[in-house]
């Protein structure tokens, strides 16, 4: 439970330091605010932490749990047998959800670090700069992205009781508080929320929503976060949770109460009532842990952004990546293109909107996006296990919910939303242009560029036995589907027969399938009554790694233990006991030649496959994902379609002088 609070909770925890901060600013200046204003709010942020945290995702979501892992990319996993069109709302949720985070560490850092501003201590008068603030929060955001590549277990560790002891101080403070005026108790009735929405006290009207909405922002990631701690520590903790952050809630609502009329802040526009309630002796230290509790939030985001991205290239949404483990933890994995990614907007974030208060207007606008399609893929879930009217009112009553968010927030766009707008939108792309150029080439080729293994057992039998072709190696290793009726990609085969007649021992044709199971490890082989050819299928979870030298060099002497294959024991080896010979990978990289010749495919789609094959000369190569870099790898390139690109069409042709 303490690891729950260290690594689930960081960013709805930080929260309070910049919700009421929005709320302020909505009303316009200090003094513009009334009890009712106040109330309303506390009593939205209330009932949204109570609607969309507590039952839609900690009742309701974390049961759509795949083998304990959560999150959108891991429910569509679980329901994406029931349509192809529920890629489209795992797209847009997920490329929001990584869009709107890139914000979670320059909001969370800049609103602890700027309650230093004007602060004694001893005889030092911290400078009212925001010049200052943005150095300091910069150079706390280079260091949390520089030290991620060398893993967080040992920082992880202290995480918890940080966290335990950042909730029971914003609570205690918020109880010390509430004293001065009860009154805001009346925010637990939903009667307030709903009338400050049309009070005339409220300038903004709906879209006081979008800042209310800041309350919540972290629920989709306690539903990612789910498979590292397990749901029931998340049922246990998240009470305490939810009881500290409406503790502080209400206590800055009364304190706001009780001095919103005080001359010293009535004309203010920038104005923090976090740090404004607490006296001068305590803030020094109430400065220090937030800035903590923010440096673990913007943590907790960074690595579910990893996680997420890893999930993502599993289900093939996502180009391949290079991915590193920092130590032995399987979960704890390192992207350096992601961290250096998030890095630089995250920055640019900073640099460019300055303030916290300028970020929180661009804050929360994708994520409502991300709310939404995970409701739709909840529908899909429930109607799995209840009927499909059911799941639709379920279903249906947050997805209201979550649409007048979305509308509130639009709001926000001409206010620096079109910030993570754009990024989300690019992310997308990105998303769109890999996985349907995907199936769009595998479409194409399905219908022209396919062959039965079972009608070349043969040629690879004789050509294995034929002494007179010099032996190429004793495995030779093919990365290719093989479909469940024998048939994969012509080029596998042309690169053995055609290219250049490659002899070995045996043939391995090792298909890498992807399973919704987390971390599933499992293999069948098929002999197809051979002693040479081999169609290994690999089953591995989405968080499995792809390591598959490891896994043919188990493969191959359980093949030997069953007298399946011939030992192979070289004449020459420094291996005691070794019964495998060499093996040699072949990778086949795809070019975009004949692409333009195929008559039979439109002009878009066209274009969307070779935006596929364009991508993929900035990904991690094949020998790397797969864990062959120190590996005896041959790298081949074919065309897309081999038949298009060796029949070119002359328009005339004459022939000269022929003997006959």
């Amino acid at each position: 439970m303490l690891i729950t609070l260290g690594i689930v909770y960081g960013d709805i925890g930080t929260s309070p330091l910049y919700v009421m901060n929005a709320i302020v600013a909505d009303a316009g200046k200090v003094g513009n605010l009334t009890p009712d204003y106040i109330i309303g709010s506390v009593s939205l942020i209330f009932w949204t932490l109570m609607l969309l945290t507590t039952i839609k995702y900690v009742i309701l979501a974390m049961r759509a749990d795949n083998k304990g892992e959560g999150g959108i990319f891991a429910l569509y996993a679980l329901v994406r047998h029931r349509g192809a069109w529920l890629a489209v709302p795992a797209l847009l949720g997920g490329a929001a959800l990584l869009a709107d985070g890139t914000l979670t560490p320059a909001v969370t850092v800049t609103s602890a670090v700027e309650g230093l501003k004007g602060q004694t201590f001893g005889r030092f008068v911290f400078s009212n700069s925001q010049l200052v603030i943005l150095g300091i929060t910069t150079v706390v955001l280079v260091a949390l992205f520089l030290i991620q590549r060398y893993g967080t277990s040992l920082i992880g560790k202290a995480f918890g009781p940080l966290m335990l002891l950042w909730f029971a101080f914003i609570g205690i403070l918020g109880l010390t508080r509430l004293g001065g005026h009860l009154g805001i108790l009346k925010a637990l009735s939903p009667v307030y929320a709903i009338k400050v929405l049309v009070s005339p006290d409220n300038k903004v009207g709906i879209f006081l929503l979008g800042s209310i909405f800041l309350a919540t922002t972290g629920a989709e990631a306690l539903y990612s976060d789910m498979g590292h701690v397990g749901k029931h520590n998340i049922y246990v903790t998240w009470p305490f949770v939810y009881a500290m952050l409406m503790l502080n809630y209400f206590g800055q609502g009364a304190w706001l109460i009780s001095h919103y009329q005080d001359a010293a802040y009535r004309d203010l526009t920038n104005f923090n009532p976090f740090y404004e309630m607490m006296g001068n002796g305590i803030r020094p230290f109430a400065i220090a842990l937030a800035t903590i509790a923010a440096i673990i939030a913007s943590q907790a985001l960074i690595t579910g952004s990893y996680t997420l991205v890893h999930e993502a290239i599993s289900l093939k949404f996502l180009p391949r990546m290079n991915i590193k483990h920092p130590n032995l933890h399987q979960r704890q994995i390192y992207i350096p293109l992601v961290n250096w990614f998030l890095c630089v907007v995250t920055l640019s974030v900073v640099w460019y909107f300055r303030t916290s208060k300028a970020m929180e207007a661009a804050y929360g606008l994708a994520i409502t996006v991300t709310m939404l399609m995970t409701t739709l893929l909840l529908f899909e879930f429930i109607s799995l296990h209840r009927s499909r009217l059911e799941a639709a009112l379920i279903a249906g009553f947050f997805g209201v919910i979550e649409s007048i968010f979305l509308l509130a927030s639009l709001v926000k766009f001409l206010h620096g939303g079109y910030i993570t707008l754009v990024i989300m939108l690019l992310i997308l792309a990105l998303m769109v242009v890999w996985y349907f150029g995907n199936k769009m080439r595998e479409k194409y080729q399905d219908e022209s560029e396919t062959v039965k293994l079972t009608d070349y057992l043969d040629q690879l039998t004789a050509l294995s036995a034929d002494q007179s072709e010099p032996l190429f190696a004793t495995n030779l290793v093919y990365m290719t589907k093989v479909k469940d009726d024998y048939r994969l990609k012509r080029t596998a085969l042309y690169s053995i027969l055609d290219k250049q007649p490659k002899r070995a021992k045996v043939y391995w044709f090792v298909t890498v399938n992807e399973t919704s199971s987390p971390y599933e490890m499992r293999y069948t082989v098929d002999m197809m009554h051979t002693r040479n050819v081999v169609s290994v299928q690999l089953y591995l979870g989405f968080r499995c790694s792809q390591h598959v030298n490891l896994y043919i060099r188990r493969i191959i002497n359980d093949l030997m233990d069953a007298g399946a294959i011939d030992v192979q024991t070289p004449e020459y080896t420094t291996i005691q006991g070794r019964r495998a010979g060499d093996f040699k990978f072949v990778i086949i990289m795809e070019k975009s030649m004949g692409l333009q010749a195929a008559e039979n495919i439109p002009g878009w789609q066209k274009r969307l496959i070779g935006g596929r094959l364009l991508l993929q000369n900035f990904t991690t190569s094949p020998a790397n994902w797969y864990g062959l870099e120190f590996s005896n790898v041959v790298e081949e390139t074919v065309p897309l379609f081999i038949d298009t690109a060796h029949r070119p069409q002359f328009q005339t042709h004459e022939i000269w002088h022929v003997k006959k």
